[in-house]
């Protein structure tokens, strides 16, 4: 935790916006296409460093406190670089609206009618980023109550994390990728690369109690009245709409498949779009054991759409934006019930 993550008062859509654009790894955003985007790497190395004595701080172990603790939206460091991703080092951040267009029996901006800008950050792990490896697609994002994208004062925004299997799937369409907050896990599949999962989700259980599961509570509270009580749906899974373009291309880089919706090459302009349907659920079963889990979900309730209109690769998408991990709550509607009380309990 730094002084930046202590100031942090909220921030506006413009500023966090200019940030990701200000240094595009490519010419022209995007449908150019004059080379291979850079590729980070999840290594054991890294994710288990400092685990021994006197080999330095445990980066993981503050990164994974730090994601807990800290809301800031970007957090650019000393020297205005920002940070290496330890795990999820590869993405691309797209941008666009949320829109909730059915009733529904929960609170802030799952409530029909609830509009904002949103900013995410598409990405896989550090295992691949091609179609026909072994990867794990996800959706982290920033839901701003606002529909101004020149919005001058600051907001909090609300977070969510999704994601396919834990563990990886075989997925060669973004159209296909599932992504939940409550995902399965089926770890063997990563083999040596489950030494990076089962490091993270000890820590993630030592530090935040649940690793597999990101509760939906900081929506369910985003506009609500002061002193009503929060609803927030245990499940929500976010897919994109069928009948949407599916980009062909043997070992595409999910990068330039999200790219390709969005613009057609060789025109800087955007003149497409990506909609991911907004479904939720209260009803589910957890079965299996740590590192092989089952979430079974049957009855999704389709509420809205995320609707993306702008997508860029940059070094600050990869490097400064951040995604806040919503603490746990052994109540998800009860604030009182969080089991992490901020900064006093990052090395605890």
């Amino acid at each position: 935790m730094t002084d930046e993550d202590r100031a942090y008062s909220g921030s506006t859509y413009s500023e966090v916006r200019e940030a990701l654009y200000a240094n595009p790894y490519r010419d022209g955003q995007s449908g150019e296409v004059p080379g291979p985007l850079p590729m980070f790497k999840s290594t054991i190395r890294n994710a288990w460093a400092g685990t021994l004595p006197h080999t330095g701080p445990n980066q993981l172990e503050l990164a994974t406190a730090r994601s807990v603790d800290s809301r800031a939206d970007l957090r650019w460091g000393p020297d205005r670089k920002g940070f290496r991703r330890i795990l999820a080092p590869n993405g691309i951040c797209i941008l666009g609206t949320w829109k909730i267009t059915e009733d529904n029996a929960y609170t802030g901006y799952f409530q029909n009618g609830s509009n904002g800008l949103f900013i995410g950050r598409y990405s896989t792990d550090g295992s691949g980023t091609r179609r026909g490896q072994r990867r794990s697609l996800s959706l982290a994002g920033k839901i701003y109550p606002t529909m101004d994208p020149n919005h001058e004062t600051p907001l909090i925004p609300a977070s969510l994390i999704s994601q396919e299997d834990l563990g990886g799937m075989p997925t060669d369409f973004i159209n296909d990728a599932e992504l939940r907050n409550e995902p399965n896990v089926t770890i063997h599949r990563r083999r040596l690369y489950a030494l990076v999962m089962f490091r993270a989700g000890m820590l993630f259980s030592r530090k935040d109690k649940e690793p597999e599961i990101r509760q939906l509570y900081e929506i369910a509270e985003l506009g609500k009245p002061e002193g009503e009580p929060t609803i927030s749906p245990r499940h929500m899974l976010l897919k994109m709409a069928d009948g949407q373009t599916r980009v062909e291309g043997d070992r595409l880089d999910f990068r330039d498949e999200i790219y390709a919706h969005i613009f057609k090459q060789g025109n800087p302009d955007t003149t497409g779009t990506i909609v991911f349907d907004i479904s939720v659920s209260n009803t589910g079963r957890r079965k299996g054991f740590p590192g092989y889990r089952r979430v079974e979900v049957n009855d999704w309730l389709r509420i809205g759409q995320v609707t993306i209109t702008e997508a860029i690769c940059s070094y600050n998408a990869d490097h400064v934006v951040q995604f806040r991990h919503p603490g746990w709550r052994n109540d998800r509607n009860d604030s009182s019930t969080s089991i992490r009380s901020g900064e006093e309990r990052v090395l605890k």
